[in-house]
């Protein structure tokens, strides 16, 4: 697959609040880059806009190749069974099966679970399927690990690895270590504007 993603000195904003600026980053099939920095300083901020869901306070944000993005919002109905709203989604993605990433994710058991019973840990491999069966080159990962045990978050990472190898693009913001050959990082402190927060637009 092909794919790329080209942030151009990026500037994202909350309220009235500037969290970075001038962000810079190029990443082509096979990259893989891990986000860093404290809570507040934009990483979140940053993914929503490289997703297109914010538009950011300057700067460009270039894309080839279908996105995908994991967030905290799963977007799977917590009244439906897991298989239920997975099933939901494949049909809205367009997706052709999802028993392979279910399967992959260790989910076969919990598919008549409703989904507001499933753990946190559950609920996170449950946005995995959904984002596994999207086929899309460009994650966008935000936090993947949290609420994951030692052997998810071992599978995980796999996973992310697996997708650079096939030849995506994966973008993740993380408190936590990555174990991927290749991977670089972008520190969003190196970002933090130097001066007072300024005013809205």
């Amino acid at each position: 697959m092909q794919a790329r993603l080209t942030v151009s000195d990026l500037a994202c904003r909350r309220g009235d609040r500037v969290l970075c600026r001038g962000v810079n980053l190029a990443l082509q099939s096979g990259d893989a880059c891990h986000v860093t920095g404290a809570n507040g300083t934009g990483k979140t901020t940053l993914l929503r806009s490289c997703a297109g869901l914010l538009t950011p306070f300057a700067g460009t944000v270039e894309t080839e190749g279908a996105i995908g993005l994991l967030d905290e919002r799963m977007g799977l109905d917590p009244d439906l069974q897991l298989g239920r709203a997975l099933a939901f989604w494949q049909k809205i993605d367009g997706c052709a099966d999802v028993d392979a990433a279910i399967e992959v994710m260790g989910l076969d058991n919990l598919l008549d679970v409703p989904v507001r019973y499933l753990s946190t840990g559950q609920r996170k491999r449950a946005g995995l399927v959904r984002l596994i069966a999207q086929d899309a080159p460009i994650w966008l990962l935000d936090e993947p690990l949290s609420g994951l045990d030692v052997r998810a978050i071992e599978q995980v990472t796999a996973l992310i690895a697996r997708h650079g190898e096939s030849g995506g693009i994966a973008l993740v913001a993380s408190h936590q270590t990555l174990s991927i050959a290749g991977l670089t990082t972008l520190e969003l402190a190196d970002y933090a504007p130097s001066t007072a927060p300024e005013p809205a637009a």
